[in-house]
């Protein structure tokens, strides 16, 4: 089930966002990115349109997919 970001309160999104982005583990890329410049990332990419969030009533969690 698609949840509008935009129906969430912004304390709400931010911590799905900032879940999400700690769920990805360790970086080994060249570049190093701080919590917070990932976190701003994905909420760009759902602004866009990009990304999306939905949710599983099975197992009663929510996921950041792209669109």
């Amino acid at each position: 089930m698609k949840i509008p970001y935009t129906e969430l309160t912004a304390e709400t999104l931010d911590a799905i966002i900032e879940e999400f982005v700690l769920r990805e583990g360790t970086d080994y890329g060249e570049r190093v990115f701080d919590l917070e410049s990932k976190c701003a990332a994905v909420r760009r990419q759902l602004e866009r349109g990009e990304a999306e969030l939905c949710f599983d009533p099975g197992t009663e969690s929510i996921d950041i997919r792209p669109c």
